[in-house]
């Protein structure tokens, strides 16, 4: 058939015979003139249509040039018309069950809308249904997702949904399509194709029963059944004692690519340019170009996914039981720019592994499916379609690092992270110590990766009575740990850990990642309940000052034994009464509000995902239907004032720096900004070389200039100003609105004090601003560059211009004495990347240990 109609002009009579006789074809073979996907560029075969909607897409939005075998309307592949392929459905195959075979795509491809390809196009096709006779706001699908969505935001139940749907039809007219019950709305969504299998294995976590052992009863290594033991002792045949739930990457991955601006966001990476030289995205790290230049061919590719592994342990039943814990493992995709590839909507759920105990080190158990499915992302997926290019193309992935804390990190690489070799770095040769009265291991050699000249290395009374001269050692490869664990030599290490199965991971040089927040939330908990002596928290007790003791520290501090109670003196950490007074992982709480069911807490996680997920793709092609997963882009463009205002008239040299700021930071201003530098160059020829003159000469000239400027232009016919600038020139009321907070952009801002009666803090504010810079006040060749300033606001200004507002922050700089003003106000501060001046220790308390005792602060007594 003659397609070459597709390149020719919109206009041409070719193109309009073209688009008929494709339309006709399209008839013939679907045998449906409403239920036909639609071609264009816009729909790009996801979506159905009837004929004359389809025709009007082809002529206004244009063909995809790139769909040149018309498979989704009847026509087989060009390399399968032989006779010896036989495609009719006589022999029990699908019509098109050819395409998969000819590219190789597996039973979930075409978008894993099922096992029908067209099963997905049929649940779309619902959209063309009104919910009830003569709706036009609201289509069956649209109100059916609407409702998914606040079940997945709200935690509804099943039978809560039903309840509402069965109130629903009977409060809409008749004829109307609102499903029944839950049941029913979920078969109408099933065909979005999103799943998960649930794998049995032993409940001493020794095998998974899949491939060759998949139809056994019994565990090969322990002996265990596989099926749960009820109260009688009597197995129940056909129930498994332990489920692991898993949700497979691949479709998901596919499914990304299938919407347009998700796909287009896949290959954000490729478009930035770090203009800074610092590593402020994944992109920039040495594990990201080693893949680059280590195998070229998956660099050259920017769609290929970068991924990071992130499992944690967590309690479903929040406080209802101490015990129970459930591990979910959650990919992460780097391609993703930063402020999308942490949302929820993008950590993609794959594992969840059920207790009631923890997997530890066999962990690798249950990750064996996953890791299969990354070998096969390595190796390349074939026909993945990619709707923002309009293109099929081989898919290829890779796992970067691992996140998770300190004793997830232990089970995930093997290495040991407790007891005497309890540093991954040290190894063998880890500076530990064992305290005799608290009974733990601590390691004292942490000085060592300080700089050599770091004032605490020379300090002997903080810390150890010793100095520090010892030289940080260099991390292991994975080249060189993977020797190590298969040559036997395993002090430090536990297992091989699945991920060397990986045929690049030996070659990454970060491996595992430590989650910072663990890390922080745990030492400041450590700190703040020392400080302030909070019971069981505290570390300071009798075991503590005992084993300062032992170690010849802080002697003086030992604690005193009375008949009936222990004194202990305070420290230099100890606070006194006075000061006492004035004290100052998300996505696993999205997981933990999930569970309903609290004897069910995994399949209530499975269930919610899965809704949740499938009201995440509906929403990609269906209008005025908010996601759960990002912020709302409606929410994100909105600016306005979130309190009360207080009416000021303002000074006028402060209201001209402000309106100065609005006027340089105003596209359609920056034109009339070159004419006045030249105007004044023109007319102060002597200066025009000053750079700094003819800055300050603007700064002070250029409003009343351009006031009188559009003034003149307007007097013209013909003139060209707009209607905002004619209001801008004319200048800011000097009856300013002053408000204490304020949403610009969808992100809340407050002023300094409204944040000092509050626990969060939104008045500091940073900017990175191409500014004039001089050495001294006598410099006279200034140069532009980019300067970074941060400080807090102090107050947000309205500044009215009768036909609009526009916000500014305020601040009083107190480093430079001046006022500053601005959209983003800040305090000029230079940073110090020297060694500053350290006091130390030492030197303070000297080298008498009666000296370690703080005065003024009351004894600590332990009955």
């Amino acid at each position: 058939m003659d397609k070459s109609w597709m390149h020719s002009d919109r206009r041409s009579k070719a193109y309009e015979f073209g688009v008929e006789a494709f339309l006709n074809f399209a008839v013939e073979n679907l045998l449906t003139t409403t239920h036909i996907r639609c071609p264009c560029v816009k729909c790009v075969n996801l979506k159905l249509f009837g004929v004359g909607i389809i025709r009007d897409h082809v002529y206004f939005n244009g063909i995809d040039q790139s769909y040149k075998n018309w498979t989704f309307h009847g026509e087989p592949w060009e390399a399968t018309t032989n006779a010896s392929r036989n495609v009719e459905e006589d022999d029990g195959h699908s019509r098109y069950s050819f395409v998969s075979e000819e590219i190789d795509m597996d039973d979930n491809d075409f978008g894993d809308f099922g096992s029908d390809p067209y099963e997905f196009a049929n649940v779309i096709g619902d959209g063309d249904q009104p919910v009830y006779p003569g709706c036009r706001k609201y289509t069956k699908l649209s109100a059916l997702v609407k409702l998914y969505n606040l079940k997945a935001k709200h935690g509804m139940s099943d039978v809560c949904i039903t309840e509402l749907l069965i109130l629903q039809g009977d409060l809409l007219p008749e004829g109307n399509t609102i499903p029944t019950s839950m049941y029913e709305a979920k078969k109408t969504l099933c065909a979005l194709g999103l799943s998960y299998e649930k794998m049995h294995a032993c409940p001493n976590d020794c095998i998974l029963y899949r491939k060759e052992y998949e139809d056994s009863t019994n565990c090969p290594t322990c002996g265990i059944s596989r099926w749960k033991e009820g109260k009688d002792s009597i197995l129940k045949e056909g129930v498994p004692a332990k489920v692991v739930w898993y949700f497979p990457p691949i479709p998901r991955f596919k499914r990304m690519f299938q919407s347009h601006e998700t796909a287009k966001s896949l290959t954000w990476h490729a478009a930035r340019k770090s203009i800074d030289g610092q590593m402020s995205h994944p992109a920039d790290s040495p594990s990201w170009k080693l893949l680059d230049d280590k195998w070229p061919e998956f660099g050259n590719e920017p769609r290929n996914l970068r991924l990071a592994l992130s499992s944690d342990g967590f309690n479903p039943h929040s406080s209802l039981s101490s015990r129970y814990s459930c591990w979910p493992v959650i990919l992460v995709t780097y391609n993703l720019p930063p402020w999308l590839c942490m949302k929820r909507k993008f950590m993609m759920l794959t594992l969840l592994i059920s207790g009631p105990k923890q997997p530890g080190n066999d962990i690798d158990v249950y990750l064996e499916s996953l890791i299969d499915d990354l070998k096969s992302l390595w190796v390349g997926i074939r026909g993945v379609y990619d709707a923002h290019n309009g293109e099929y193309f081989t898919l290829r992935a890779a796992l970067m690092w691992t996140i998770n804390d300190f004793p997830a990190y232990e089970n995930l690489s093997g290495c040991v992270v407790k007891g005497y070799k309890g540093c991954p770095t040290c190894g063998d040769d880890t500076p530990s110590h064992r305290l005799k009265n608290g009974h733990k291991i601590c390691y004292i050699g942490h000085r060592k990766w300080l700089p050599i000249n770091h004032p605490y290395r020379r300090q002997c009374a903080a810390f150890n009575g010793k100095p520090e001269y010892g030289i940080p050692p260099e991390p292991l490869t994975g080249e060189e740990v993977l020797h190590m664990v298969e040559n036997g030599d395993r002090v430090c290490w536990k297992k091989k850990s699945i991920f060397f199965d990986l045929e690049y991971w030996k070659y990454l040089p970060v491996r595992h990642a430590l989650d910072v927040m663990h890390i922080e939330k745990n030492v400041c908990d450590s700190i703040i309940g020392t400080l302030l002596e909070i019971p069981g928290k505290n570390k300071d007790g009798i075991a503590a000052r005992l084993d300062l003791l032992n170690m010849g520290v802080k002697t003086d501090l030992q604690p005193k034994y009375g008949e009936r109670r222990t004194r202990l003196p305070p420290g230099p950490w100890n606070l006194s009464r006075a000061e006492k007074r004035e004290k100052p992982a998300r996505y696993m709480k999205v997981l933990k509000g999930y569970v309903q069911n609290r004897t069910r807490p995994e399949g209530c996680i499975a269930e919610r995902y899965i809704a949740e997920e499938a009201v995440e793709f509906c929403t990609q092609h269906l209008s005025d239907v908010s996601t759960v997963g990002v912020p709302s882009s409606q929410k994100m463009g909105v600016s306005k004032p979130l309190s009360g205002c207080t009416v000021s008239v303002v000074d006028q040299d402060l209201l001209n720096q402000a309106h100065l700021y609005v006027l340089e930071n105003t596209e359609e201003v920056l034109p009339y900004i070159e004419q006045h530098m030249i105007h004044i160059k023109t007319a102060y020829p002597k200066f025009r070389k000053r750079t700094k003159w003819l800055q300050d000469k603007h700064n002070s000239t250029f409003i009343q200039w351009l006031r009188f400027k559009v003034q003149s232009e307007l007097e013209e016919d013909n003139h060209g100003v707009s209607e905002n600038l004619r209001w801008l020139a004319a200048g800011p009321n000097m009856a300013v609105p002053l408000y204490r907070s304020y949403l610009i952009k969808g992100i809340k801002f407050n002023i300094k004090a409204q944040d000092d009666v509050r626990t969060t803090q939104n008045s500091g504010v940073y900017l990175l601003a191409n500014t004039m810079q001089v050495a001294s006040a006598k410099d006279k060749n200034p140069i532009l560059s980019n300067m970074g300033f941060y400080g807090v606001i102090q107050e947000i200004w309205d500044l009215d211009y009768q036909k609009f507002t526009i916000p500014v922050f305020r601040e009083y700089n107190d480093v430079i004495g001046d006022e500053v003003l601005g959209d983003v106000i800040i305090e000029c501060e230079s940073f110090t990347r020297g060694m500053p001046n350290v006091d130390t220790f030492d030197e303070l308390v000297g080298e008498l240990g009666s000296q370690n005792i703080r005065g003024g602060c009351e004894d600590i007594w332990i009955e």
